[in-house]
């Protein structure tokens, strides 16, 4: 069907879907507004969402040392990614979709989004970091469990299944995203997060943050048989495979049902058309 035809059929006179053009616009102007923030905000914002996640991490760790059931403990983790909703933080993983949708619209420079990336990853990992030493302060019981779940990633080899593991786990977090900026019903989003984290840490997909918190905790115990080496070894690829699995699996396939929209934005933003 033509640009032309599909504008005849919709109410809002775009080259899309109307529930399309909604979810792209709420796309555009939140991620407009989020690479126009200052360093300062980036790196608060991003602190905050390393903190929020921990809290996340502690749930998921309490749950399991209670249970054993990986599955239940990936559903507590959803209070980290509920947090990261309702509390309006920033988690790295998180700037896929929104940023790119917003750059390719030409409503944001690439060099804001470096910006986004960078401050965001080492603020995410810096607050994470702080909450995880003070969580296994406080819940010794919980350095057995810390160290046990850390281990399953940080030890795991380089392999087929290591790598497919961290696509996914960058191609569940980002899809999370775009159910969230799908609807505007809170209780839509509220499922996507729960569903997220059942996903990323009910199945123990590979998550460059979430997994780097696990780490970081057992580390803090003082009786890890790994150090932080091990960690940024583990760290590297895995976040390339998360970065791959969010742009390559659901951003660029994303873009592409959009297209006709984006380039209709880009001419607007070229002419001088007002920001959003």
């Amino acid at each position: 069907m033509s640009p032309t035809s599909q504008r005849d059929l919709g109410s809002s006179g775009s080259p899309i879907e109307d529930e399309l053009e909604d979810a792209f616009n709420r796309m555009v102007d939140e991620g407009t507004q989020r690479l126009h923030r200052s360093w300062r905000e980036v790196l608060v914002t991003g602190f905050f969402g390393g903190t929020e996640v921990a809290m996340g991490v502690l749930a998921y760790l309490a749950v399991l040392q209670a249970t054993g059931n990986q599955l239940l403990a990936g559903v507590a983790f959803s209070i980290g990614f509920l947090a990261l909703l309702l509390g309006r933080s920033e988690l790295f993983t998180e700037g896929f979709l929104i940023p790119i949708t917003t750059v390719a619209a030409k409503r944001a420079s690439i060099r804001q989004l470096l910006k986004l990336w960078s401050g965001t990853l080492a603020a995410n990992l810096a607050g994470g970091w702080v909450l995880m030493w003070l969580i296994m302060l406080a819940f010794p019981k919980l350095h057995e469990k810390a160290v046990e779940s850390a281990g399953h990633y940080v030890t795991a080899p380089v392999s087929v299944q290591t790598v497919a593991l961290s696509l996914l786990g960058g191609m569940a977090i980002t899809l999370m995203t775009r159910m969230q900026h799908g609807t505007d019903s809170m209780f839509g989003k509220i499922a996507a997060a729960v569903g997220g984290a059942f996903l990323l840490a009910g199945l123990q997909m590979f998550h460059s943050i979430l997994d780097s918190l696990l780490i970081f905790g057992a580390i803090a115990t003082g009786t890890a048989p790994f150090g932080y080496l091990d960690w940024l070894g583990w760290f590297g690829y895995v976040i390339v495979g998360n970065v791959v699995g969010g742009l390559g699996l659901v951003t660029l396939l994303r873009l592409l049902r959009s297209k006709d929209r984006i380039k209709e934005e880009r001419a607007e933003a070229e002419t001088g058309g007002a920001q959003r």
